[in-house]
């Protein structure tokens, strides 16, 4: 199948995620479904659509027409129907190996011999998810960004049995509505952007953890300095435009000094045994409560917007 015979799509798992995508589905024009086997699910996405609507709306994304329209092409379901006559299944449920096969073991039989199946998996490998699909060459990963309506990056992952043809149609088809699209040629765990994030993420764990600096500071580090420049040249052109000689020598000396632990970064593992999971329960690095958290999400989307309309907007 190619991306211009694409009409009809499903997304499957209601939550952030496939509820953040189908509103750009639609507002491109596609015959949207969202799909989950429970009904209060699908009731929370309505909500959360309808206020991501609101927001784009009032920021003048769109106009109310506009957002009418996409609210429109946005159809809810728990029947398993959807999947036998549309184009293309991109799955957001849960992020476990077992239940991902179950689900793709089912949604295979029932879709199209043709039909493109996709999975928003954040790492999990896409050949052992596709090891539970009927015709896995039409099987590959689309990893999305959160949140998926505002962040332009997807990854398109070859597994061991991907078809070419289905990579090069889910990357037309990114490109499609609006997004960038990358190829990950190889199926390593966690792609590029979460291989890349978690490294990030470790050092700067270590370095609140050693006391070398406040979370607040490093995190002012990364937005003032280090992604300011990422925003608009990533780390190997920084480094062509650097010198590699300052940076193979910079890296002598540093890398053996940074952190190079091979499980969870202690911090992390006692947040998360305490349940500070950031903002969904009130606090993780920083304090949530008392209506924070909806602040912060407000502010953080408002910049993303910014930020868009100032390097990608034509």
């Amino acid at each position: 199948m190619q991306a211009e015979q694409i009409k009809k799509v499903v997304l499957a798992g209601a939550g952030t995620m496939g509820t953040s995508m189908s509103q750009i589905f639609a507002a491109h024009g596609y015959e949207t479904v969202l799909y989950n086997h429970r009904e209060v699910t699908l009731e929370k996405a309505r909500r959360m659509i309808e206020l991501n609507q609101q927001a784009l709306v009032q920021s003048g994304e769109l106009s109310a027409a506009e957002s009418d329209a996409v609210k429109r092409r946005i159809t809810f379901t728990a029947g398993d129907g959807c999947f036998a006559d549309c184009d293309i299944v991109v799955e957001s449920i849960v992020e476990d190996m077992q239940i991902k096969r179950q689900f793709w073991q089912k949604v295979s039989s029932l879709a199209r011999e043709d039909a493109i199946l996709a999975t928003n998996t954040s790492g999990l490998s896409i050949t052992g998810i596709a090891e539970a699909v009927q015709k896995p060459g039409r099987f590959c990963g689309m990893h999305w960004f959160n949140p998926p309506h505002l962040v332009p990056l997807v990854e398109v992952i070859k597994g061991d049995l991907t078809q070419e043809e289905t990579a090069r149609t889910v990357i037309a088809l990114a490109e499609k509505i609006g997004k960038k699209a990358v190829l990950v040629k190889k199926d390593a765990k966690g792609f590029i952007g979460n291989r890349l994030q978690t490294a990030m993420l470790r050092e700067a764990v270590h370095i609140v953890q050693s006391g070398i600096a406040d979370a607040q500071d490093v995190d002012d580090a990364v937005k003032y300095g280090i992604g300011f420049r990422y925003a608009c040249i990533g780390p190997l052109e920084t480094a062509d435009f650097g010198g590699l000689d300052i940076f193979y020598r910079v890296a002598e000396y540093l890398v053996p000094d940074l952190c190079s632990l091979q499980e969870t970064p202690p911090l992390l593992r006692e947040k998360f045994e305490k349940g500070e999971l950031g903002v969904k329960t009130g606090k993780g690095f920083y304090d949530y409560g008392g209506g924070k958290g909806e602040k912060a999400i407000r502010e953080r989307d408002e910049k993303f917007i910014r930020l868009y309309r100032a390097l990608y907007r034509k």
